[in-house]
């Protein structure tokens, strides 16, 4: 659900993120009104508003705690564009990998395909409108009004021969070109009643031939360390537009028919540039970038060898968090007031462990929770995306129905706490595991179950899991 940013107090914001993330409410807090400064940011003078950066954030803990929950459920409730990355994929330049700047432009893409999205939905009503024109031709050739034929001129054209394709008209009016078979017209009531039939969906299998474009001729490369294909504005997945967009035919129904031809005309009314220039306002002012395992390009002192690269990634990082300008296809993006959230573990390292110039663009630093038995609990039921109840309507579909009680659920989290302590601790990730696990054979066998209702006990729980959480050896492999 999309909320308007002025609406949101930083208490409604944590409200929201509560209906998807249990705990973590220091986080939540913080992130709540680093969100809540974009917007009083927004409202004072431009000579002030320029000066007031944004507070960075690095969250630590293990994973599977909702580190990236919290920021992409955030970007979901203001309609902020959102670009999750692993620091780890970056090297500095000079090394094979990607350039950290292509973070930026990814984001734009983002935001790009977000605004395209809105102001389609906009002239929605005019392209079906236009679609629909457009079937009708399909479905009745020669209906479409036809512009009147160019007749020459007494501009000293009289007793010359106009040809094409070896044949040719002289001035008198004979043709020597063989006849051409043109579909009859087709009458302004007859149209009219093909659109009746049209409307109430009575022509949805019947079969047309449509121009789509001929796409998949060339690969999409993607270009590493710097290259200046991206400020060249080519791209190898758009070589055809350099060939005037080359078209192909395509048989299909007008069922799907309607979608392409509406994807066209929407793509048609849509002005690319007022795209752009939305998407770069919105980019600058409201972007979020999530850099995920920042932990790992952290170097410790007097350490060489790959601890130089991981140091030379962090120094590239640097200017894009502090505030540059980043040349893509779309234009020149300031990255001034881009939101960064960094987040790591830290079990081998510590935040102090990241240059200097880079703790200094993170100001704020939160470190969410390991989850408890409880937490499980309340993961499993309450969250509105909450695991029970995606697979109780799983195997609805299917015509089963699951009956969880209580105690159940009770003891699927202290199975997952048990396994996290004793393994690898990659928190409600470990849900569902287990939960496959768990409803492995009612999942196989479900459709021969339709109609029956399966009772999920502490029981049937003991019996499918406890053997496996007994055996550390085989718990390491299959929980």
């Amino acid at each position: 659900m999309k909320v308007a940013l002025e609406t949101l107090t930083p208490a409604e914001i944590v409200r929201e993120l509560d209906k998807y993330i249990i705990g973590q409410e220091k986080a939540k807090k913080v992130v709540a009104i680093a969100l809540r400064n974009r917007l009083r940011r927004q409202r004072l003078p431009d000579e002030l508003s320029d000066e007031v950066a944004p507070k960075n954030i690095i969250m630590i803990g293990p994973t599977g705690v909702g580190k990236t929950e919290i920021a992409r459920r955030l970007s979901r409730l203001t309609g902020a564009p959102f670009l999750k990355v692993e620091a780890t994929k970056y090297t500095e330049v000079g090394y094979v990998g990607r350039d950290v700047e292509s973070m930026v432009r990814d984001l734009m893409s983002e935001g790009i395909a977000m605004v395209k999205l809105e102001l389609q939905e906009e002239v929605r009503v005019e392209a079906e409108k236009r679609t629909e024109d457009a079937l009708l031709d399909l479905l009745l050739p020669g209906s479409k009004p036809q512009p009147a034929p160019v007749r020459p001129t007494d501009g000293g054209t009289a007793g010359f021969t106009l040809s094409v394709g070896g044949t040719g008209e002289d001035a008198s009016g004979a043709s020597d070109a063989p006849e051409v078979n043109t579909p009859p017209a087709v009458s302004e009531s007859t149209r009219e009643k093909f659109r009746t039939m049209l409307r109430a969906g009575k022509l949805e299998d019947k079969d047309v031939e449509v121009q789509i474009s001929a796409g998949g001729g060339f690969p999409s490369i993607e270009v590493f360390s710097g290259s200046s294909f991206e400020e060249m504005d080519l791209n190898l997945g758009n070589l055809s537009n350099l060939f005037g967009g080359k078209k192909k035919k395509k048989r299909t129904t007008v069922k799907l028919a309607r979608d392409i031809l509406l994807q066209e005309e929407m793509d048609k009314l849509v002005d690319s540039d007022r795209v752009s220039e939305l998407a770069r306002r919105r980019v600058e002012e409201m972007g979020i970038i999530f850099i995920d395992e920042i932990d790992k390009v952290a170097s410790k002192e007097n350490r060489q060898g790959v601890d130089v690269s991981r140091e030379g990634v962090q120094r590239d990082i640097l200017p894009i968090v502090e505030g540059c300008k980043v040349n893509t296809k779309h234009g020149m993006v300031d990255t001034s007031h881009i939101l960064f959230i960094a987040a790591g573990a830290f079990h081998t390292s510590k935040p102090s462990d990241l240059i200097p110039e880079l703790q200094g663009r993170f100001p704020l630093r939160v470190e969410l929770e390991a989850l408890s038995n409880d937490d499980f609990f309340r993961i499993l039921t309450q969250p509105q995306n909450a695991l029970i109840k995606q697979y109780v309507a799983l195997m609805e579909t299917e015509g089963v129905t699951l009956e969880f009680d209580s105690e159940a659920i009770r003891e699927l989290s202290e199975i997952a706490a048990r396994v996290n302590s004793s393994t690898e601790n990659i928190g409600a990730r470990r849900l569902h595991t287990i939960m496959e696990v768990l409803l492995e054979e009612v999942s196989f066998t479900a459709p021969d179950l339709s109609g029956q209702t399966i009772p999920i006990t502490r029981e049937y729980v003991r019996q499918r899991l406890e053997d496996l959480v007994q055996d550390q050896d085989l718990a390491r492999y299959i929980l």
